[in-house]
């Protein structure tokens, strides 16, 4: 029988471990998805990578699957985050999900100047990346960070990590990033981009390095799917 759903779970996984299903997962598979005993799953938990599992035990609020056999091995992003201006909320949820697709390893929302998003609710995108790692394939399932002001992140920056900063003042400049190898972050503004004092402070960094996104100014969300696909192709595990 092929196993067709894929669940996260905070559990271990190995050859015959049993994993307990909280409610909501137990509502989904019974309630809504109608499995029932013998049915397979994929499960995955970001470490153990991908393992077939049979329902070995059905209720309403709970139930219990066991693991057969290894499908997947983990597969890792490369050490890449991506750090946002929070935008609409939909368009927000949109930079999550395709953030987890794409490769990101982490998610950092950060409040700039022009930012219009007050707030976020962190367990909601955190959820987001778990369902966009569910339907995509993944075995691995980036953090999304609490909010944090512009200037405290770059308070406590590691020079180590290189920042790539997407300025529309480039605009019509050729796109593209120095093949510099170690970890990397990938800096995405607001609707307006980022102030001119932002900008200024992201190029006194000698780690930090602007780059264009074409001849054309994108909206924030398409920006980040562009920068993370230049960024892939350059550096990451697309080559």
């Amino acid at each position: 029988m092929d196993a067709k759903i894929r669940l996260y779970v905070e559990h271990p996984l190995g050859e015959a471990q049993t994993v307990p299903l909280d409610r909501a997962q137990a509502h989904y598979l019974f309630g809504v998805m109608r499995q029932t005993v013998g049915a397979q799953v994929l499960l995955f938990n970001g470490m153990d990578g991908e393992w077939r599992a049979e329902v070995v035990e059905v209720g309403k609020r709970g139930g219990t699957l066991r693991c057969a056999a290894q499908t997947r091995a983990l597969q890792m992003p490369p050490d890449l985050w991506l750090c946002f201006a929070p935008i609409k909320k939909a368009r927000t949820d949109f930079i999550v999900e395709k953030a987890t697709e794409m490769g990101a390893a982490r998610i950092v929302p950060m409040q700039t100047d022009f930012t219009n998003a007050g707030r976020i609710q962190r367990d909601r995108l955190q959820a987001h990346a778990v369902e966009a790692a569910e339907q995509c394939g993944g075995t691995f399932v980036p953090e999304v960070a609490e909010l944090v002001r512009f200037a405290a992140l770059l308070d406590r920056w590691e020079p180590a990590r290189r920042i790539m900063f997407c300025d529309e003042a480039l605009v019509s400049a050729p796109a593209g990033v120095r093949a510099d190898p170690g970890p990397w972050a990938i800096f995405i503004g607001p609707e307006g981009g980022f102030s001119d004092a932002e900008r200024a402070r992201l190029r006194a960094q000698d780690h930090a390095q602007a780059v264009s996104l074409g001849p054309r100014i994108l909206r924030a969300d398409t920006a980040a799917v562009a920068a993370l696909t230049v960024w892939q192709q350059a550096l990451g595990d697309w080559t």
